[in-house]
C-alpha cells in the first residue's frame, strides 16, 4: 500500500520487542519515557520483594527473573503447574516458564498496564500450519527485518483481546507487502486491502455482544466477507463451524461513529427520558407532592428496564442474524466440497484413460522426492513422542530405590528410642544400672546399622540422579506445558505408549524401505536406460528393447505409491486416542519423577540425620558425659560471691568510719566491680554448661538428672532455660526507679555489659512455682519470634528475702506511653511501630499465650520504628491482668466488652486492646465510649485513613473481631511493606 495517503498525526512510532508468528509481533510506542524508571524500580525492589505463596492471581503483575540475563521484568501469570508459571512479560510480549522461587510480589506503583502491545497486520492471514516448515521460516523472516528496529504503524481496528490491527512501514518498505511478495502470509480480503470496512460502534459493556443499530445490522451481512480473518488458536476438537464464528465475532473492528450520527440506544433514550417528563408532569399536577418523588423514581426505573429489554432484543437479532450468515457458509463449504470431490473423480478418471507422459509422471516424482528429503532432514525421529519414549527409559531403568539397609536401620533407631524412654521413666539408681547398659548395647547395634546404611548410601548417585530427574521434568513439561497434571492416569500408561510407539516406528520402517526399495528399483531402470541409449556401435549390450519399455510403467506406479504413502505417514496428526496415549503417558512419567524425587530426598535427610547421630554418639561411646565442669563453674562462683561479699561488707564499714580513706574506698571500689564482673562471666559459663547438659539429657542421655542430682539440670529444663539459682539481689549494684515503679518495685542495673531492670515479685511457695511455668511459657513463644516481645534474660529468687526476680532489657523512655507525652509518633512511625506489635502479638497467640496486659506503658517503640510487646505480671492469672488499672490509653478503655459480661481473657481481647492503643495514637483526646459488645461506633468526623478506619471498625466494633495474623493482612498495613 502506498503510505503516502495516510496523514503523519494518525501513524504512530514502535519498536518491536517480541515475534509472535508471520504476522504478529509486540512493540512498545516510542514516546513512552517510563521503561527506565521501572526498570529502575524493578532492581531495587525485587531482590527484597516477598517470594509469591499460594495461587497467583490473574489480574496481579508480579516480577519475575529472566532466564537469559538473571534482570527483573514485569510479568502476568498465564497458567500454573504445581511450583512451574508459565508467564507473559507485559511490558515486552515473550513468555517463558519460571519457577516459584523467580516470582515475587510488586508494589502498588507497579501495578500498572504493560508498556507492549499486540500488533496483526491488517488484511492477512498465516500461509500455512503452525507446525510446518514455511511457519517457522515466515517468522525468522519477520524477525530479522523487524526486531528491535523502530516501525510507523497505521491503526485499523481493534480486536475484543485488545489485538491491534495496523499497516506497518519501514521507511518506505510496507512489511506486509515483502510478507505477500515470499507468500510467508496471504490476504483475508477477497478484494482490494484498502477498502474502507463498515464502522461498528463497541460501547463498554459486560456482554459479548457489542450494541448495534439497525444501520449497522444491515450492513453486517454484506461487509463480513471483507472483514480480516486472523487465525485465533483454537483446540482441534471444536468444530471448524465454531471456529469461523468465534473469528467473525472477535474482530469486529473497533471505530469511531461519525460525528452525525447518532446511536439508536441514545436516541430511544432521549426519547423515553422526555415522553416519561410529559407524563410526570401531568400526573404530579393531580398527586400529593409527598408521592411526586417516588413515582419519578419508579418511571426512572421503568424507562431503564425498558432499554435494557430493547437492548437485549436488539443482541438477539444480532445473534440470529450471525447464525443465519453461518448457516449459508456451511452449506457454501459443502457445496464447494462436493464440486472438489466430483472434480477428483473426472481427474482420476482421465488419467486412467489418458495416462499422462513419462516425462510428466518423473517431473511429478521428482517434486515428491524433494518434498520427502525435505521432511526427512527437517524430522530426524525426534519428536515430542521420541523424546517423551527417551524419558520413559531413563526414569524406569535408571530409578534409585530405598537402601534394603535402610529397614534395619529404623529397627535399631526404633529400639535405641525405646531404651531411652525407659531410662527417662526410671527414679531409682537400682534400675538404672541395668537400663544404661540396655541402652549402651542398643546404641552400638544403631552404630552398625547406620554404618551399613551410609555406606550403600555412598555408592548411589543420589545428587546426579536428582540432577537428570529435575532436566528431564523439565524438558517434558516445556513439550506438554497445555497437558493438565491433576488428572488421574492408568496403571499401564507406559506399557500402552511404548506398544503404539514400537507399531508406529514399524510402520514407519516399513513404509521407508518400501520407498527406498521403489526408488532403487526406478534408479536401476535409469541406469539400465542409460546403458540401452549411450552404448557405441562397436559394443555389445546385454540390455534389450523389452528390459526398458516392458516394466516403465510398474516402476513409475510403485515409486509414486511409495512416496504418497511416506508423505501421507509423515504427514498424518494425531488422533483422539493417540492423544490419550501420549497424554498419559507424560502423565505417569512426571509422577514417577516426582515420587522418586520425594524418595531421593527422604534418603539425603536420612543420611544427614544418620552421619550427625553418629557422630554424636561416638563421642561417647567409651562412657557417660560428667558434670565435673558445671560442679568446678559452681565452686567458682560460690568463691567469687564469697569475696564480693566481704569486699562490699570492706567498703561499708570504710566508709561509715569517722575519717574517710577516699584512695582506699575508690581502690576497693574498683576491686568489687572486677570482682562481680568475673562472677558474671562464670555464671554466664555456668548457663552454657547447662545447655549442654540439657542437650545431652534430650539426646541420648536422660540418666543424667538422675546422677547428678545436685546439678538440679530437671529444674533448669523446666525453666526454659530462665532460672539461674547462682544470682542474688546482693550481688548487683542496682538503683531503684522509682518514677516507674509502683505496686511492684523495679530497680536498674547493668548485667555483662547490658543495661537491665530487676522486676520484684513477692512470691511464696506456692506462688513460685506457677510464677515460673508462666515465665517459661511466655519465653518458649518469645524465641519463635525474637524481635517482636521483650525477652527474659533470667530469673532468680532472692536468697535473703521472699522475692522473685526477672531481668529484661531496660528500654529508657520507650514505652508509647512516653513518646506520645513528649514527642508523639507520627502517623508513618506509628504504622511501623503497630506492625511489628500485631507480629509480637501473633506469635504469642500461636503458642496459646493470652497477653491480657497490652496497654500504652507496656509497648515500646525502639528508634521510633520497631515496636515490641512488654511481658506481664508472672504472678497474676489473666483473668487478674485484664482488670488492671493501667488498662487505659487516654480516656479509651482497653478491656473488651465481652471481658466485663464475665468472658474468660482470649486472642480476641488482646486485640480489642490492640485496636484501641491504635484509636488512641491517632486519635488521643478521644473522648466517646465503646462499651457494648455491638455498639456501632461512629467513627467520622476524625479525619482518620481510610484504610486505617476499616481497620479499627473490624478491632473495635464489628462482632467477628480480627486475629493479629488477619489484621497483617489489611491494606493499613501492607502498604508499610510498599
Amino acid at each position: 500500500m502506498d503510505q503516502s495517503g495516510i496523514q503523519p498525526e494518525k501513524m504512530e512510532l514502535v519498536v518491536v520487542t517480541h515475534v509472535v508468528d508471520t504476522i504478529t509481533f509486540w512493540a512498545q510506542n516510542v514516546t513512552d519515557k517510563i521503561n527506565e524508571k521501572i526498570n529502575v524500580m524493578l532492581t531495587e525492589k525485587c531482590p527484597i520483594a516477598p517470594i509469591l505463596m499460594g495461587r497467583p492471581s490473574s489480574h496481579k503483575v508480579y516480577g519475575a527473573r529472566y532466564s537469559e540475563d538473571k534482570c527483573w521484568y514485569r510479568c502476568t501469570v498465564q497458567q500454573q503447574t504445581e511450583d512451574k508459571f508459565y508467564i507473559l512479560y507485559i511490558d515486552y510480549g515473550n513468555m517463558e516458564i519460571v519457577s516459584r522461587s523467580d516470582l515475587v510480589e510488586l508494589p502498588e506503583e507497579l501495578q500498572t498496564t504493560g508498556l507492549a502491545k499486540k500488533y496483526k497486520f491488517w488484511g492477512f492471514h498465516v500461509s500455512s500450519e503452525q507446525d510446518s516448515p514455511i511457519f517457522a521460516q515466515g517468522k525468522s523472516f519477520l524477525h530479522n527485518i523487524i526486531h528491535g528496529k523502530k516501525l510507523r504503524v497505521h491503526k485499523k481496528s481493534v480486536c475484543f483481546d485488545g489485538t491491534i490491527l495496523v499497516e506497518a512501514f519501514q521507511g518506505n518498505l510496507d512489511i506486509g507487502e515483502e510478507l505477500l511478495k515470499f507468500k510467508f502470509a496471504k490476504v483475508s480480503l477477497p478484494s482490494n486491502r484498502e477498502n474502507h470496512l463498515p464502522t461498528v460502534n463497541l460501547q463498554e459493556r459486560t456482554g459479548l455482544w457489542p450494541t448495534r443499530n439497525p444501520g449497522e445490522l444491515d450492513t453486517l451481512g454484506s461487509s463480513l466477507g471483507c472483514m480480516p480473518k486472523l487465525r485465533p488458536i483454537f483446540s482441534d476438537q471444536k468444530p471448524q463451524v465454531v471456529k469461523e464464528q468465534k473469528t467473525i465475532i472477535a474482530l469486529q473492528p473497533v471505530e469511531k461513529m461519525n460525528v452525525g450520527q447518532e446511536p439508536l440506544s441514545e436516541i430511544n433514550v432521549s426519547k423515553a427520558s422526555g415522553d416519561g417528563q410529559q407524563l410526570c408532569s401531568q400526573d404530579t399536577k393531580q398527586m400529593p407532592s409527598e408521592t411526586e418523588s417516588e413515582l419519578q423514581r419508579m418511571r426512572k426505573v421503568i424507562n431503564e428496564k425498558d432499554l435494557e429489554i430493547k437492548k437485549l432484543k436488539e443482541e438477539g437479532s444480532a445473534i440470529q442474524l450471525n447464525a443465519s450468515l453461518l448457516g449459508q457458509q456451511i452449506e457454501e463449504a459443502k457445496l464447494e466440497l462436493q464440486i472438489v470431490k466430483e472434480n477428483y473423480g473426472k481427474t482420476k478418471e482421465t488419467e486412467d484413460k489418458h495416462p499422462t507422459t513419462v516425462a510428466s509422471r518423473i517431473s511429478q516424482l521428482a517434486k515428491k522426492v524433494d518434498s520427502l528429503r525435505k521432511l526427512r532432514e527437517s524430522n530426524p525421529c525426534s519428536t515430542d513422542e521420541d523424546h517423551l519414549l527417551e524419558s520413559i527409559t531413563i526414569i524406569m531403568n535408571y530409578r534409585i530405590s530405598m537402601p534394603l539397609s535402610s529397614e534395619s536401620l529404623e529397627l535399631a533407631w526404633k529400639a535405641y528410642d525405646e531404651t531411652l524412654e525407659n531410662l527417662r521413666g526410671c527414679q531409682t539408681m537400682a534400675e538404672m544400672e541395668s537400663l544404661v547398659k540396655s541402652r549402651n548395647e542398643a546404641r552400638d547395634a544403631l552404630l552398625a546399622a547406620i554404618d551399613d546404611f551410609l555406606q550403600e548410601v555412598d555408592k548411589l548417585s543420589i545428587n546426579e540422579r536428582l540432577d537428570k530427574l529435575k532436566e528431564v521434568a523439565s524438558s517434558l513439561t516445556a513439550i506438554f506445558s497445555s497437558v493438565m497434571l491433576a488428572e488421574e492416569t492408568e496403571e499401564y500408561s507406559f506399557e500402552k505408549f511404548c506398544e503404539w510407539k514400537g507399531q508406529k516406528q514399524h510402520k514407519i520402517k516399513n513404509t521407508r524401505k518400501a520407498t527406498d526399495e521403489a526408488l532403487l528399483a526406478l534408479s536401476g531402470w535409469a541406469a539400465r536406460l542409460s546403458k540401452f541409449l549411450m552404448f557405441r556401435c562397436s559394443e555389445k549390450t546385454s540390455v534389450h528393447e523389452e528390459d526398458i519399455a516392458g516394466s516403465v510403467d510398474e516402476i513409475l506406479m510403485n515409486a509414486d505409491n511409495a512416496l504418497c504413502e511416506e508423505l501421507s505417514t509423515e504427514l498424518t496428526e494425531q488422533d483422539n486416542q493417540e492423544r490419550k496415549i501420549v497424554f498419559n503417558a507424560f502423565r505417569k512419567a512426571m509422577r514417577d519423577i516426582q515420587r522418586e524425587q520425594s524418595l531421593l530426598e527422604e534418603i539425603r535427610q536420612k543420611y544427614e540425620l544418620s552421619m550427625k547421630l553418629k557422630l554424636e554418639l561416638k563421642q561417647w561411646q567409651s562412657g557417660t558425659p560428667k558434670a565435673d565442669e558445671l560442679f568446678a563453674v559452681k565452686k567458682r562462683i560460690r568463691s567469687l560471691r564469697s569475696q564480693l561479699r566481704w569486699k562490699l561488707v570492706e567498703v561499708s564499714c570504710m566508709e561509715e568510719a569517722e575519717e574517710l580513706d577516699l584512695p582506699e574506698i575508690l581502690k576497693k571500689k574498683e576491686e568489687i566491680a572486677e570482682t562481680r564482673n568475673a562472677l558474671f562471666q562464670e555464671i554466664s559459663h555456668e548457663k552454657k554448661q547447662y545447655t549442654v547438659l540439657c542437650d545431652l539429657v534430650k539426646g541420648g542421655f536422660p540418666e543424667l538428672p538422675t546422677i547428678f542430682p545436685d546439678a538440679d539440670i530437671n529444674a533448669y529444663m523446666s525453666s526454659a532455660g530462665l532460672l539461674m539459682k547462682s544470682l542474688d539481689r546482693d550481688m548487683f549494684d542496682a538503683e531503684p526507679m522509682r518514677d516507674l515503679s509502683g505496686r511492684r518495685p523495679l530497680l536498674s542495673t547493668d548485667f555483662q555489659g547490658q543495661k537491665v531492670v530487676l522486676k520484684c515479685y513477692a512470691v511464696d511457695e506456692e506462688s513460685e512455682v506457677k510464677m515460673l511455668e508462666q515465665a517459661a511459657h511466655y519465653h518458649r513463644a518469645q524465641q519463635q519470634n525474637p524481635a517482636t516481645a521483650v525477652p527474659l534474660l533470667a530469673l532468680f529468687c532472692g536468697k535473703s528475702d521472699p522475692l522473685a526476680y526477672v531481668m529484661v532489657p531496660h528500654y529508657s523512655n520507650g514505652s508509647l506511653r512516653a513518646i506520645q507525652k513528649s514527642s508523639p509518633l507520627s502517623s508513618c512511625e506509628v504504622r511501623k511501630v503497630m506492625k511489628d506489635v500485631a507480629l509480637g502479638l501473633q506469635s504469642l497467640h500461636a503458642a496459646s499465650v493470652t497477653h491480657a496486659s497490652l496497654h500504652p506503658s507496656n509497648v515500646f517503640a525502639i528508634g521510633r520504628e520497631k515496636g515490641i510487646v512488654g511481658d506481664y505480671d508472672f504472678t497474676k492469672t489473666p483473668e487478674q491482668r485484664v482488670f488492671d488499672s493501667g488498662m487505659v490509653a487516654g480516656s479509651i478503655s482497653l478491656v473488651a466488652p465481652e471481658l466485663k459480661q464475665g468472658r474468660p481473657p482470649s486472642p480476641a481481647t488482646d486485640m480489642y486492646s490492640f485496636g484501641g492503643i491504635m484509636l488512641w495514637l491517632h486519635v488521643p483526646n478521644f473522648s466517646r465510649t465503646l462499651e457494648n459488645e455491638h455498639q456501632n461506633v461512629e467513627f467520622t468526623g476524625l479525619d482518620l485513613d481510610a484504610k486505617l478506619l476499616k481497620l479499627l471498625s473490624k478491632l473495635l466494633t464489628s462482632p467477628t473481631r480480627l486475629s493479629a495474623s488477619e489484621a497483617l493482612k489489611e491494606d493499613y498495613f501492607i502498604s508499610v511493606d510498599v
